[in-house]
């Protein structure tokens, strides 16, 4: 079938990246639990487990900033229509940051278990999920500007969701800078962002886009 006029000769479905980005965040909050190491003096058992808080903690955290990281990351290409190089490179960056999430998680565990340490873990913690959203950003601004986008979805959603991904940089940035100098509350602001990331982003279904020329 040939080509369409002002599209490219191949067009890429989204289909196999999302699979195989899907595989990676399968992997790596299956890796998680692989930090919580059972107490070996079965003869306290129970204070053993308890003893195990912070890896709770950090497991807890970071499963469920894994599952927005992949919620969101389907908010975006959920209304891809097809994908070039510069996608397929961005997303593998997006997803490398992704799979050292278990190791950041790791050392955030041993941090608060030893009491030593915390600012630089909590830093590196944070880091990695700035990381992946400074990722977000640019793979959908390289969307919006290659015109990978679904045309239906209209300027009103398009700058909704660009607004959800650069308010993140500024939200874990910020987790990050508190955190280096008190590592508890730092903890405090990036968990809060779970919540607020779960929510629906107003017009990512279209149902604003009437609403595209008014100021935002």
């Amino acid at each position: 079938m040939p080509p369409q006029q002002g599209t490219s000769r191949l067009s890429r479905s989204p289909g196999r990246l999302l699979a195989f980005s899907d595989g990676v965040f399968a992997i790596a909050v299956t890796l998680l639990v692989l930090e919580i190491q059972p107490p070996r003096d079965f003869g306290h058992l129970v204070r053993g487990l308890g003893a195990l808080w912070p890896s709770y903690l950090a497991y807890t955290l970071s499963f469920l900033l894994i599952g927005q990281v992949w919620v969101n990351h389907h908010v975006m290409f959920d209304r891809v229509r097809h994908v070039d190089r510069g996608v397929l490179f961005l997303n593998t960056l997006l997803l490398m940051v992704i799979a050292f999430l278990p190791f950041s998680t790791s050392l955030l565990a041993e941090a608060l278990r030893a009491e030593q340490g915390l600012r630089a873990s909590v830093v590196v913690y944070g880091g990695t999920l700035w990381m992946a959203a400074a990722l977000f950003n640019i793979i959908w601004a390289h969307l919006r500007r290659a015109g990978l986008l679904d045309r239906s979805l209209g300027p009103f959603a398009v700058r909704a969701i660009g607004r959800r991904f650069a308010l993140a940089l500024l939200w874990i940035g910020s987790g990050i800078l508190v955190g280096a100098f008190v590592p508890v509350a730092g903890v405090v602001i990036i968990a809060a962002f779970l919540p607020a990331y779960y929510l629906p982003i107003r017009g990512e279904y279209g149902e604003d886009d009437n609403a595209a020329d008014q100021p935002v």
